[in-house]
């Protein structure tokens, strides 16, 4: 199976989740079990051969991808939430949005330090929310080995607010 096929299960939603949007919508990969079982694959691959002890995952469809990677790799699964989710002590980092701001969260004691940890998403766009999570994992003393995204919308630059970290996309949107 080719990333080919991967980009022709997603389904464009226009005008989602407000006017001149176009979603991009990952539930047919998420229903289909070799485009699940593909997009997985493909993401613990980005960690090229790297024993990782954590995979964070960006609240909400990040679980979905991370927590199976972690499991693929036999690593931890460690959630960023957003602000008030989290049930124990915890570190946030407010970031712009569009229209506003938003805030995410991450257990204090989640990472130690030195740890490998893999950033898993299914989507960087403005890359706010990644970056704000890079930064989360950084403050802990862990060792980002990378940022992967099973999607990448390059014409908005997301990349640009992650810094100098490796940065992995599966499928790019120009």
């Amino acid at each position: 199976m080719s990333t080919d096929s991967l980009r022709s299960a997603i389904r464009d939603v226009p005008d989602f989740p407000k006017p001149g949007i176009v979603f991009k919508d990952i539930t047919p990969i998420l229903s289909d079990p070799s485009h699940f079982r593909q997009s997985i694959s493909l993401l613990c691959d980005t960690a090229r051969g790297e024993k990782i002890d954590k995979v964070v995952g960006i609240d909400a469809r990040g679980f979905i991808f991370a927590a199976a990677v972690a499991d693929r790799l036999g690593a931890g699964f460690v959630p960023i939430r957003k602000a008030g989710k989290l049930p124990w002590q915890t570190r946030g980092l407010a970031y712009s949005l569009e229209y506003g701001e938003a805030t995410v969260e991450i257990h204090e004691d989640a990472l130690a330090t030195g740890e490998k940890v893999l950033l898993v998403d299914d989507l960087l766009a403005t890359g706010g929310t990644a970056a704000a999570a890079v930064q989360l994992i950084d403050g802990l003393g862990a060792h980002l080995v990378a940022a992967s995204f099973l999607i990448e919308l390059s014409f908005l630059h997301g990349r640009q607010a992650l810094g100098d970290h490796r940065i992995e996309s599966i499928l790019a949107y120009e």
